[in-house]
């Protein structure tokens, strides 16, 4: 048999609503984090006083703002949606309530050389001859993908 609810209320506070909330948004692909809209705002996390990224307003229904940093290479609109969808999800499922208005600002983007490039940087900085020159019956010769591979050289009698 159904349990019926019994009609009463339920107080959600502020900070309940931005822990929701950051919590969803961290877990979205494609978001490096949370960016500073403003020089007050910046002061004001290094004194510890606020969290950057997330701006929410009770004037009319919930209406959120978020500042993000989103990882280079990676398209924008695609990771403003699932951000969206996650926030919303999130809320409803926690609290119940939806949002009036989502604005999502991306600030900027996050660049992170990959395990590749760097691999790339570190043979460019030990060129392949010097290290052939050390180990005579060693060849080092690059692969596809750029990652040096090695081969014994035949022996020659």
């Amino acid at each position: 048999m159904p349990v019926r609810s019994v009609a009463g209320r339920s107080i959600v506070t502020r900070r309940a609503i931005v822990d929701v909330v950051r919590t969803a948004v961290q877990g979205s692909y494609g978001v490096t984090g949370f960016a500073d809209p403003s020089l007050g705002r910046r002061l004001l996390r290094w004194v510890g006083l606020d969290r950057p990224g997330i701006r929410l307003s009770t004037d009319g229904g919930l209406q959120l703002e978020l500042y993000l940093k989103v990882a280079y290479g990676i398209p924008v609109a695609e990771v403003a949606r699932q951000v969206d969808s996650a926030v919303r999800y999130s809320l409803r499922k926690a609290t119940g309530a939806e949002l009036a208005s989502l604005t999502i600002h991306i600030d900027g983007l996050r660049y992170e050389p990959s395990a590749v490039e760097r691999a790339q940087a570190i043979e460019r900085a030990q060129p392949i001859e010097a290290a052939a020159d050390a180990r005579p019956d060693v060849t080092t010769t690059a692969s596809v993908e750029g990652a040096p591979t090695r081969r014994r050289r035949p022996k020659t009698t």
